[in-house]
């Protein structure tokens, strides 16, 4: 039936209009509400937190503007990264290093510390979870760079970036380093309100008497701003340094490397910024991979694929390497394109539950994003050794193996493995929890000659227990497994009930 005359149905362009007003009404009443936000604060916090708040804002109005919610990539415009952009780690080592102390003054190290070790049932920042030897994430960095410094006579800082979830608490414990030959710094990153889905305005109502519960640190996209707005960039580049190594602190693999510093400070093409990237494995298929767009060097995470793309991102045919978050980044090319506003990187939308059942919104950034931003960026693909994250306990139980030993806080594959890749572990729901991941091993099994290890259910392991191949181990709902003292496990399935009682 045809609409009456005196009746226009909406056009595509009535229908665009109608968003686009609903858009700026929204960005106008945030406007409102931080204003009101700031406001509340102390009137000495309150400079801060305006300047806080409005990266905020322009985060948000490029979330409203940009429909960052639909994929950013047009699938068909990838095209591999050229073969100039990716450098095989194994071509750095034609280099000699006979300048060691000169290139390593003019390096900072930066480490992200904005974690809290809740995932793995630890109070307080995830740095001062202890790993090894009684040592935690914070003394193995503390003690590579104290090594560092000490072998070469160089002055190679440690600046941590908190969040205001473990600011306090960081602050506190470095008090105990004061004895160390290494300077360390601190800086907070920052502090952005998360939003209401359904109103798109902030759930805090004030500054300072807020639950922290209100407010989230957006990524480490945000490493570059806020280590701007601390003075310390400046201060930094005041003293000659030229690089920063940023890394995630949870990486026991991201150790500072002299290969690729020579590398960035003497090569004939100037490099603002380096990735190391690495091969990909079965266990790496989420990680975001380099790619060529639009003549450009950019990483694409797994956020920005089409859905019916996903498998396809998936594939380690396809996309060969992922990156391993270690970025090496030019100090005044990081001033330059912050005062200049060039810095790009895309939103990360986080659709979140608060404990009170509201839903909200997070909008965040990821620092290896920023590589279409700097002149003459590349990849590195480096070995797998120098990724070496521990996000979990079945992390934990490797690095806690003779799969590696320990040398001056620094992780080096034990030699008796015969290859280099390390085990696929996966730990069940009964070993989440350090503590009782803890209590459920008498001794860290030995795993040199480990290929794969599934454990599941109420398993517990008696002492000197050696795992080969590929172990699983299942106990069903109400059964127990003990692996008993010094049993050998070699292409093993071990399910049902074995109990080893005292007596």
């Amino acid at each position: 039936m045809n609409p009456p005359l005196n009746k226009r149905t909406p056009s595509q362009t009535d229908i665009a209009e109608f968003k686009d007003l609903t858009k700026r009404d929204a960005l106008t009443r945030l406007q409102k509400s931080l204003n009101k936000l700031v406001m509340t604060g102390q009137s000495q916090s309150q400079k801060n937190s305006r300047t806080e708040l409005e990266g905020y804002e322009q985060l948000f109005s490029r979330y409203l503007l940009d429909n960052v919610d639909q994929p950013s990539i047009d699938w068909q415009d990838i095209l591999p990264p050229p073969e100039d952009t990716i450098i095989p780690y194994q071509k750095l080592l034609e280099t000699n290093i006979d300048d060691a102390k000169e290139l390593l003054n003019k390096l900072i190290v930066v480490k992200l510390n904005g974690g809290l070790g809740t995932t793995m049932g630890c109070q307080g920042p995830k740095s001062v979870i202890s790993v090894r030897s009684g040592l935690t994430f914070l003394d193995l960095n503390i003690q590579q760079l104290e090594q560092l410094n000490r072998t070469y006579g160089c002055d190679v800082p440690l600046i941590l970036m908190n969040s205001f979830n473990t600011h306090e608490e960081t602050e506190k414990i470095l008090q105990k380093y004061s004895h160390v030959s290494v300077k360390i710094y601190n800086f907070n990153q920052s502090k952005y309100p998360r939003i209401d889905r359904e109103t798109l305005l902030p759930v805090a109502t004030s500054i300072d008497g807020s639950d922290n519960a209100c407010w989230y640190p957006p990524g480490h996209g945000d490493i570059y701003q806020a280590f701007y707005q601390s003075g310390l960039l400046d201060q930094f580049i005041e003293q000659g340094k030229e690089y920063m190594f940023l890394s995630n602190i949870d990486n026991l693999g991201a150790t500072v490397d002299l290969y690729i510093l020579k590398h960035l400070l003497t090569d004939e093409t100037s490099h603002e910024f380096i990735m190391e990237v690495t091969d990909k494995t079965r266990a790496d298929i989420k990680g975001g991979t380099l790619i060529q767009y639009q003549e450009t060097l950019r990483l694409l995470e797994i956020a920005q694929v089409p859905k019916e793309n996903v498998d396809e991102f998936k594939s380690v045919s396809k996309f060969r390497i992922f990156n391993t978050n270690n970025l090496w980044v030019n100090l005044p090319a990081i001033k330059r394109v912050i005062e200049d506003k060039t810095l790009q990187m895309e939103i990360i939308v986080n659709h979140k539950t608060m404990d009170n059942g509201l839903n909200v919104i997070q909008l965040e950034t990821a620092s290896g994003a920023a590589i279409q931003s700097f002149e003459g960026a590349q990849g590195i693909n480096v070995p797998r050794r120098r990724f070496l994250p521990v996000k979990t306990t079945s992390d934990l139980l490797l690095v806690m193996s003779n799969l590696f030993t320990l040398n001056r806080g620094n992780l080096v594959m034990n030699a008796k493995r015969s290859f280099p890749s390390v085990p696929l572990v996966k730990l069940g729901t009964s070993f989440i929890k350090v503590k009782d991941f803890l209590s459920r091993f008498q001794s860290i099994p030995d795993c040199l000659e480990l290929d794969s290890l599934t454990v599941s259910g109420d398993v517990t392991f008696g002492k000197g227990v050696s795992l080969r191949g590929t172990v699983i181990i299942i106990a069903n709902h109400g059964d127990r497994i003990d692996i008993p003292a010094g049993a050998i496990l070699e292409n093993k399935i071990v399910s049902g009930n074995l109990r080893i009682l005292e007596h």
